[in-house]
């Protein structure tokens, strides 16, 4: 009776070891092909960055292709895979039995043993350990453990004159880096046309050169660093993120949120208070990494997307299946939208605030009709094409009239991504001069005036709210002090060394974005 006992169970330690050994295999390959899909499709990325995407793809106009490519190869092949190495195990196994063959040598199987456990842990050691070096887990963990939280440094941005307040256009260019202006490094200036109408003699203005933020680089984290003054990360429905969130009021990982940064004042709510009509145009998905949610959660009243553009009737062939509408036809819609806001403004006597984003640059490269390639490099014509757009609706603004009483900021979202699959790589990937594309006009303003130079996207916030008219207490908005500012207060955190600066953008700051994810109107 003992015998057959301890039979049993030794048959169930070989069944359950066998099991673990494949799940781990499943694991690990998971992680592997997870790191290679995103090296290949976004080059190295944040833990912050791969959950707050992660949790609100669309595979319409938010990706594409490459979602369901990623679903195939994270989800179903580690799978297989993993079922077929199990299968061809378990075939040979029946097959040494029903055929009698003498039994190999002791030696034999336990070498088959040692060389079948060291592939399974080359699987999971390699797949975990290139994860976490592709989502920089290592750098998450030490802003963890860092001493530096983002409230110490925080200013609440506190309007304290508006009598001078004008209409803004805001344009986002999607991976509009500057470095791409450079007719040495590429085939030709990409963006020669919109240069020379935003000339400096004609009175535009530009940061020279302006930065990324520390731990930015994807366009949510550019569009909130730029409108909140803050790093994106942690919390919201990436709740789970990091245990010391666990207190506060925050939606589990996956699902669709209420609010975005709802404890924090952006520049859509402030210019909401202040009267202002916020209206937002992009060409992609406005669901996608929840933009809609951002932007509806800060004051913009109305958010277009694919959908309106679809239910508006335009051609199939004026949309990219993986993202969305042409540049082409995204500036046609503004020009009819800031006809309309502008005529209303006038009579209401209430400014607005037009934001839109451009798609045709975002890669892979994708050619539309209208786009003549003259370059070797497809997507030199692209960024050339796309900025024509833009250009063509600055000269409608100054045919209109609107720059009289408009001001306009144009900017890149981030730098030019490099993942293995991007161009450029010959001449960006060793570049230490990078930077992003930017011009600000603003009516009658001093021509002789400097912006301050060498300021990073958090800094944008409070200068997009002096471009608008706005005074702002001690020239200050969340992380950032205006570039207008030729002077930084001293208890600034752009006052702060470039090294503890960084450090203290890296940081997660669990107290701060705690209550910044929070549903609440009040600022942390």
């Amino acid at each position: 009776m003992h015998g057959r006992i301890s039979n049993v169970t030794r048959r169930v330690g070989v069944v359950v070891g066998r099991i673990l050994v494949y799940v781990l295999i499943w694991a690990g390959l998971v992680l592997l092909i997870a790191a290679v899909g995103i090296r290949f499709f976004w080059g190295k990325i944040s833990v912050s960055q791969m959950l707050l995407n992660l949790v609100s793809v669309e595979t319409d106009g938010g990706g594409g292709t490459i979602i369901w490519i990623a679903v195939l190869a994270v989800g179903v092949a580690p799978l297989l895979i993993t079922v077929g190495i199990a299968l061809w195990q378990h075939s040979r196994r029946r097959k040494r039995r029903s055929t009698n063959s003498v039994t190999r040598p002791l030696r034999a199987q336990w070498i088959m043993r040692i060389v079948s456990t060291a592939l399974a842990a080359a699987v999971v050691v390699g797949g975990t350990t290139a994860f976490a070096s592709t989502v920089g887990l290592k750098d998450y963990v030490d802003a963890a453990n860092s001493p530096y939280d983002l409230g110490d440094y925080y200013a609440e941005p506190t309007v304290t004159s508006d009598k001078d307040k004008r209409n803004l256009v805001l344009i986002y260019l999607e991976s509009g880096e500057a470095t791409l202006a450079n007719d040495q490094l590429f085939e030709k200036d990409a963006f020669a046309p919109l240069k020379e109408a935003t000339k400096a003699s004609d009175g535009w203005q530009s940061v020279d050169g302006l930065q990324q933020y520390e731990g930015g680089g994807w366009t949510m984290a550019g569009l909130v660093g730029t409108q909140c003054g803050v790093p994106l990360k942690g919390g919201g429905h990436a709740a789970g993120i990091s245990s010391t969130l666990s207190g506060s009021a925050l939606n589990e990982l996956g699902g669709r949120v209420d609010t975005y940064l709802g404890g924090t004042t952006c520049l859509g709510d402030v210019l909401d208070e202040n009267g202002y009509t916020n209206v937002f145009m992009g060409g992609a998905n406005a669901s996608f990494a929840a933009k809609d949610t951002f932007l509806g959660s800060h004051g913009y009243s109305e958010v277009k997307g694919l959908s309106d553009w679809r239910a508006a009737g335009e051609p199939e062939e004026n949309f990219r299946s993986d993202w969305g509408l042409s540049d082409e036809r995204l500036m046609a819609n503004a020009k009819n939208e800031i006809d309309k806001l502008h005529a209303q403004a006038e009579k209401t006597g209430q400014p607005f605030n037009l934001s839109m984003l451009t798609l045709d640059t975002h890669e892979p490269v994708h050619v539309y009709d209208y786009c003549p390639v003259d370059t070797q490099d497809a997507l030199t014509s692209v960024y050339s094409c796309s900025m024509t757009q833009v250009t063509g609706f600055v000269e409608y603004m100054e045919e209109k009239g609107y720059l009289d009483d408009t001001a306009v900021v144009i900017m890149g979202d981030h730098l030019k991504h490099m993942s293995v699959s991007d161009a450029f790589h010959e001449q960006l990937d060793d570049n230490n001069n990078r930077t992003i594309f930017n011009r600000i006009w603003i009516p009658g303003g001093d021509k002789n005036r400097t912006l301050r130079p060498g300021v990073d996207q958090l800094n944008m916030y409070s200068t997009i709210l002096e471009a608008a008219g706005l005074t702002l207490k001690d020239r200050e908005a969340g992380l950032g002090v205006s570039a207008f500012a030729p002077e930084i207060p001293p208890d600034s955190a752009q006052a702060m060394e470039p090294d503890t600066y960084a450090a203290l953008l890296y940081s997660l700051s669990p107290k701060f974005y705690a209550e910044a994810w929070a549903n609440e109107d009040a600022a942390p």
